[in-house]
């Protein structure tokens, strides 16, 4: 996740200042002897905008009170970091602990550069969201900690929903798609800007479905297009896109659809909360327009799928100071600290019970809900390939908007996705 989720939603003015939280404080806990580890210092990357100075200052002043080390934390870019990180796990002297996108986690874990976890998920991991904690084990162990995670909601305008006569938000996908006709039939705006390939949104759906886009055949991953199961996901996709004008062929940045949510002439979109920043940078006077809720599902308990963007926490394999990351881990993970990022960025915290946390913050309110359903693309080094441009789930989204039915197009993009898959790593 990158800064503009912070910074945007901090111009929507969605951010709620620091308050005590309960729960685990992380400031126990048995010394390494008397000195504990006076004389070391742990080297922590975390990436720009995820980790407020308030919150760094808080983690090193509870982590140097607990073990007598320092701490010195080293923020890094998001762009040109997957290099960066490669190899510095390389060198004599890697990083002991940093920062690592939750679906760039098995690439690295394959590579045995990430230390194996088990024994901190055992000791402080127990009731961390199974959703979240996901993709943090790789062929069944533990090689990183979830830290912090957003997920997409629905972002509305009230006047247009106020002039279609809506009273209320949706509970249902099917109550979800009536209001949308209702502003359709009774305003002049379009009901939804849903560009043919958003894929994200496409994922999530999958996820809601129950079903993988790959498969495994004969010992390699192969392209599941062709399963019943992403064509129903691919459905529900196209019935909410034949309400918007937006291009078949386009994704949610071309244009922004913040932008032309901006104009004040259509109903909703389905975003990131920090799209709003983009809405109101386009037109200030929306801002007080914009309303939050979570992604209706097929019924009114459980939420519409969602993909999981976000951040785990991993400790170097090479490390020569993994007992003292794994103490820092305990700190930056604990109630206290993890309750507090939550807070003061509003991302969702790695377990249900600190979402308390986010009260105020509308944007995470409405995201919360989903969490616990949703999940990522697939948890395999193999799948990065996939994503290259020309994406063949987008080239297979919009043949399906253009007329092709969800078979047709599976076939049409499969040689090209399992010539991907089969890409060497």
């Amino acid at each position: 996740m990158k800064r503009k989720l912070i910074s945007a939603i901090g111009v929507a003015g969605m951010m709620i200042s620091l308050a005590a939280c309960g729960g685990d404080n992380g400031d126990g806990g048995d010394k390494a002897g008397a000195n504990g580890y006076a004389g070391e210092t742990l080297t922590v990357w975390v990436m720009d905008g995820s980790s407020p100075d308030q919150w760094q200052k808080d983690v090193q002043t509870a982590f140097e009170k607990k073990t007598k080390a320092k701490v010195k934390f080293e923020v890094q870019q998001w762009n040109g970091i997957q290099q960066k990180l490669t190899t510095a796990l390389s060198e004599e002297n890697p990083p002991d602990v940093f920062e690592i996108g939750n679906t760039q986690t098995p690439a690295y874990a394959k590579t045995g550069g990430l230390a194996d976890l088990a024994d901190l998920k055992t000791e402080i991991g127990a009731d961390w969201t199974a959703s979240l904690n996901e993709s943090s084990i790789f062929e069944g162990k533990q090689y990183a900690a979830p830290w912090y995670f957003a997920n997409r909601v629905v972002l509305y305008n009230k006047k247009v929903w106020a002039d279609a006569g809506i009273k209320d938000t949706p509970k249902t996908r099917d109550e979800f798609y009536a209001d949308l006709k209702q502003i359709g039939e009774k305003t002049d705006a379009e009901p939804i800007y849903l560009p043919g390939q958003n894929w994200y949104h496409f994922v999530g759906l999958t996820i809601g479905e129950g079903v993988q886009l790959v498969k495994e055949q004969d010992g390699k991953y192969v392209s599941n297009l062709d399963d019943p199961k992403v064509a129903a996901a691919m459905e529900t996709y196209k019935k909410f896109q034949a309400l918007s004008k937006a291009p078949k062929d386009k994704d949610e940045a071309t244009p922004q659809q913040g932008e032309v949510f901006g104009k004040g002439n259509v109903g909703a979109f389905i975003g990131m909360g920090w799209e709003a920043g983009i809405a109101i940078k386009a037109n200030p006077k929306i801002e007080k327009e914009i309303g939050y809720f979570t992604i209706p599902g097929a019924t009114a308990d459980k939420p519409e799928g969602v993909f999981l963007g976000g951040s785990n926490l991993a400790v170097a394999a090479g490390s020569k100071k993994q007992d003292l990351a794994k103490e820092f881990l305990k700190i930056a993970l604990s109630d206290k600290y993890e309750g507090e990022l939550a807070k003061l960025n509003g991302v969702i915290p790695n377990k249900e019970a600190l979402q308390s946390n986010l009260k105020g913050n509308v944007v995470a309110e409405a995201a919360a809900p989903a969490a616990a359903g949703g999940g990522t693309t697939p948890l395999i080094p193999e799948w990065a390939a996939v994503e290259n441009a020309p994406n063949p789930v987008k080239t297979y989204m919009t043949a399906v908007l253009n007329g092709k039915s969800p078979a047709e197009a599976a076939k049409q993009v499969e040689d090209e996705f399992n010539k991907r898959l089969a890409q060497q790593q």
